[in-house]
């Protein structure tokens, strides 16, 4: 007896949605990429998934370094990096340094499709790429065995006193090391310059190592506006090394302005001299006297007004 079909539809077209996104599909046969949903629909930043789907549509072999993924996206190191660092501790992606058969110690970055699967042999003869390292978990801490209850000694009997058992001491934490007193004015410099290019980030041990120099400035007669706009002026759209190292150059290899020169003293002043209308062409000029001015006294304004 045959098995009973229907042809009737799965379930009812209800229609285009009235909200929301409408996917027009394309069947394509060639140049795509298989990607999980998991990866796709991480609740992750933008740069992470970006920078995963490009990674699982490249071939093997391609470089995935931080300046190959910078000359590809707009974005600059510190996002590249925290990117490839969030894959990697969700276990997408595995970075290894491993000795290759000539001698040569290279790394070899591996990219999992699911965090935690199991490889499929390659078919072009390709080594198959290992699985990911997973951090060991702490051994379970073993209770002491309890001491039997002592048997009960006679009144007369003295008790026997036990012998008390050394607990292991962990090892004394190294105190960090102690950062040297950085000027105030000058990590509130630091602290302008960060409000002015959110890509200028330097730690707490960067900035004082910053700090005399920028409290030279200080010193030079500059204020911290202007010493801000001067290490932010001019700064390219992506950096090719930290954002400390920029600052440190530009406070080593900018020159420091001309001192201001000190108010002139009262007595050095020169005098105000009034002004005084002639009396012979009645034309202003600065005397300390009323008089006739140079043009009468020499004869000039006269030969004029004739």
């Amino acid at each position: 007896m045959a098995d009973s079909q229907s042809n009737a539809p799965l379930r009812a077209d209800a229609g285009a949605p009235n909200s929301g996104v409408i996917h027009v599909r394309t069947r394509l046969t060639a140049d795509f990429t298989v990607i999980s949903n998991a990866l796709l629909q991480r609740r992750c930043s933008a740069v992470t998934v970006g920078v995963a789907a490009y990674i699982v549509s490249l071939p093997d072999g391609a470089p995935v370094t931080i300046a190959a993924l910078c000359d590809h996206f707009t974005e600059g190191e510190i996002l590249i990096s925290r990117a490839l660092r969030e894959l990697e501790l969700a276990g997408y992606l595995d970075r290894r340094r491993e000795r290759m058969p000539c001698g040569q110690i290279r790394t070899r970055t591996y990219f999992y499709d699911v965090p935690g699967g199991v490889p499929d042999p390659e078919p072009d003869g390709w080594p198959e790429r290992p699985k990911p390292r997973r951090p060991r978990k702490p051994a379970p801490a073993v209770a002491p065995a309890a001491s039997p209850i002592p048997a009960p000694v006679p009144a007369q009997a003295e008790p026997v006193a036990e012998t008390p058992v050394p607990m292991p001491t962990a090892a004394p934490t190294p105190a960090p090391a102690a950062l040297p007193d950085a000027d105030p004015r000058a990590l509130a410099v630091l602290s302008i310059v960060r409000r002015i290019d959110p890509r200028l980030v330097v730690s707490a041990r960067e900035a004082a190592q910053m700090a005399p120099g920028i409290s030279e400035w200080l010193a030079s007669g500059l204020d911290g506006i202007q010493i801000a706009k001067l290490l932010t002026d001019g700064l390219p759209d992506r950096f090719l090394t930290r954002p400390a190292g920029i600052l440190a150059y530009r406070l080593r290899e900018t020159p420091l302005p001309a001192p201001p020169r000190p108010p002139m003293p009262l007595a050095e002043r020169p005098a105000f001299v009034p002004f005084q209308d002639c009396e012979g062409c009645y034309r202003p000029f600065r005397a300390p006297h009323p008089g006739r001015c140079r043009d009468c006294r020499t004869g000039v304004g006269l030969r004029a007004a004739g």
